[in-house]
């Protein structure tokens, strides 16, 4: 391992032509590598070649008086170099072919996850190491999964982004800069929700987003303040001073000694802490990173840029776009396409003092940060509610050609159907020709290969369906649209007016014994602050959700094999279990309920649904009905033959 600080008029020859010195409104003044090397033992990615691995970091600087950097919360608080700018420095990580010439001139910029890489994994079909979510160090040919974007020629980019990402095995995250006001620290309330036992481990203690601060002598009107609740709606009950304490500047315990909190109960603190860090320019530094490889390369190697945001990085890229950070400081647009994936309608909570991104709403948990604001939608419109038009879009040259992609999970979790309906859920609106939308039909948000149906904390098994086929697809529909304008196909997405779209109580789920269905989605609500939240009154945002048919199964959207030719019914929704609060919506899982494998086994349980034997008289049939759901989505571009082919084969082997 070598670490070499590479100025930027020497980029070019020390990154093999793939970087070279930036123009000056690029703002990325060094890169310091610390590693070049071979990635998969140099093994051969189709006509790409052989690919390389480079790890280091970009030291980057803004101009607070520059207009493209006006936007970012308290960048005029932060200190400044000598040349009065703004520095920060973000962790980058490339996999590139070895010869530039050999690649297809794209750059797919992934934005990470809470710092870690879910290209592999989530598109790509990769196995993390066990207890692993994510692919942060790949080195090896099973790292890359199926491979599709190397044997595509694609140079692979991240950059950290959010500055309390883990760093441990590979996360990637960003230094930046605190903000004082005249030299001084800038203290505030804050409020920190926290769960046990909901979206990972039981935990005991807490631990917060921020440091407490504590005074040494204490004042009680300054004295943190913890609550609890069972549900989200209900009633938040202070917690006694004796039943707790701040067992260190960021961790809470329940007293006595050894207290569990609840399953799914929610403590919320509320407290001072100080030192905000300038987490806006965490969109800066994005911006930056990509211009400077884009503009500092050799004979046009990078000719066409894309981006890829799952989950938390999907609703980072809609702030992106909608915040006017896909255009760089010299006014060239920074994303030519953009592939969001279960982003719902929502943004992120990032440009802001004491920002906390890492929270996402959902019905039971962090429900009231903030995330969802008009516009939700690509499509221009005037808002109902709040009296507002506008568009997730600028309406400029810097708009990126936009593909949405979601699951039912995020109509039922994320309002996604209001990228596609007014704010009021009255009527379809019409998206602009540079933007699709698409649903996962039936798909969950975790959706990806090599997932069980574990029950965890929800009352149903759940759901295994991969939305991975239909992404790499979609990723390659792309990648066309801005390399050579060839559209992708129509947008596929429920409908208001076709009776698609429905109110929950509407979806026609069939009735299968012993199997609740949910009665409302996650509502939108409106606050004027997330320290003390209190939802607006009036006219409210109505999310809409897929109806279902006879199996269970959403009608529209892209409707993959699995549905087509079913062995499952497959949901985007599950309901908590005991001891956690029953009823609730859970987290962001789906749901798996097995067909019966004969007439008379369904009978006997009172399953509506046709069972196995009745489906398929045999392993042939299977075998064909799943080709044939299979040929129809390659010929409408919505799978890859290899995916094709690869289900088929495995349907051949596995039987009905």
């Amino acid at each position: 391992m070598r670490t070499t600080r590479i100025l930027a008029g020497a980029l070019g020859c020390s990154l093999g032509g793939l970087v070279m010195a930036a123009p000056a409104e690029a703002r990325i003044t060094a890169i310091e590598v610390t590693a070049i090397e071979p990635f998969a033992e140099g093994a051969a990615w189709g006509e790409a070649g052989a690919y390389e691995r480079v790890v280091g970091t970009a030291r980057g600087e803004l101009d607070p008086a520059d207009p493209a950097n006006a936007g970012i919360v308290d960048l005029v608080l932060a200190p400044r170099n000598a040349a009065g700018m703004v520095e920060y420095a973000t962790d980058l990580f490339l996999l590139r072919p070895k010869d530039p010439a050999r690649g297809s001139g794209t750059l797919l910029f992934e934005v990470p996850n809470r710092g870690r890489k879910f290209l592999f994994n989530w598109i790509m079909d990769a196995r993390p190491a066990a207890g692993l979510t994510a692919i942060n160090d790949p080195r090896s040919a099973a790292d890359a999964g199926t491979g599709l974007s190397l044997r595509r020629g694609d140079t692979l980019v991240w950059a950290g982004w959010e500055a309390n990402a883990l760093r441990q095995q590979g996360g990637m995250a960003i230094d930046l800069p605190v903000a004082t006001r005249n030299g001084r620290p800038i203290t505030e309330w804050v409020r920190d929700e926290l769960v046990s036992a909901t979206r990972g481990p039981p935990e005991a203690p807490f631990y917060l987003a921020f440091e407490a601060t504590q005074d040494v002598v204490p004042d009680p009107d300054d004295a943190p303040r913890l609550t609890v609740k069972r549900r989200e709606p209900d009633a938040a009950r202070p917690v006694p001073p004796q039943a707790w304490r701040l067992a260190g500047p960021r961790q809470v315990e329940l007293l006595p000694k050894g207290t569990k909190p609840g399953p799914g109960t929610i403590y919320q603190l509320t407290y001072r802490t100080t030192g905000p860090k300038v987490q806006g320019i965490g969109f800066a530094a994005v911006r930056d990173v990509v211009a400077h490889l884009r503009t500092g390369t050799e004979a046009g190697t990078i000719r066409h840029t894309v981006a890829l945001g799952i989950s938390q990085s999907g609703r980072y890229l809609r702030d992106f776009i909608h915040q006017g950070f896909n255009r760089d400081e010299s006014g060239r647009r920074v994303f030519d396409g953009v592939l969001a994936h279960i982003a719902g309608a929502g943004g992120i909570f990032l440009n802001a003092r004491f920002a906390q991104p890492s929270r996402t709403n959902t019905q039971h948990e962090d429900h009231l940060y903030p995330e969802n604001a008009f516009p939700f939608s690509a499509a221009m419109q005037h808002d109902q509610v709040t009296g507002r038009r506008g568009s997730l879009l600028r309406g400029d040259a810097s708009d990126p050609l936009l593909i949405e992609v979601n699951t039912s999970t995020e109509y039922w979790q994320k309002g996604a159907s209001l990228l596609t309906t007014d704010p009021l859920g009255r009527a379809d609106v019409a998206l602009p020709d540079k933007t699709r939308a698409y649903l996962i039909a039936s798909g969950f948000h975790n959706g990806r290969a090599h997932q069980t149906n574990a029950r965890g904390a929800c009352l149903n098994p759940r759901s295994t369906l991969s939305s991975g086929p239909a992404l790499r697809a979609l990723l390659v529909a792309l990648e066309e649209w801005v390399a050579t304008g060839r559209a992708p196909p129509e947008s596929r997405v429920p409908r208001v007016a076709d009776g698609t779209l429905v109110a929950p109580e509407a979806i026609g789920f069939p009735y299968i014994p012993g199997v609740p269905v949910p009665g409302a989605v996650n509502a939108v609500a409106r606050f004027s602050t997330y320290l003390d939240p209190r939802p607006e009154a009036g006219p409210q945002y109505r999310p809409l959700v897929p109806r279902v048919d006879a199996d269970g199964h959403e009608v529209a959207g892209i409707r993959l094999p699995a549905l087509a030719a079913p062995r499952a019914t497959y949901t985007g929704w599950n309901l908590y279990a005991d001891p956690y609060p029953t009823g609730v919506l859970c987290d962001r899982d789906g749901s798996e309920f097995a067909l019966a494998r004969t007439r008379a086994e369904r009978e006997a349980s009172g399953d509506p649904r046709p069972s196995l034997e009745e489906r398929y008289p045999d392993k042939a049939a299977y075998a064909a009905a799943v080709a044939q759901a299979a040929d129809a989505l390659v010929a409408e571009r919505l799978l890859l033959r290899e995916d094709a082919d690869r289900m088929s084969a495995a349907a051949q082997g596995e039987g009905p």
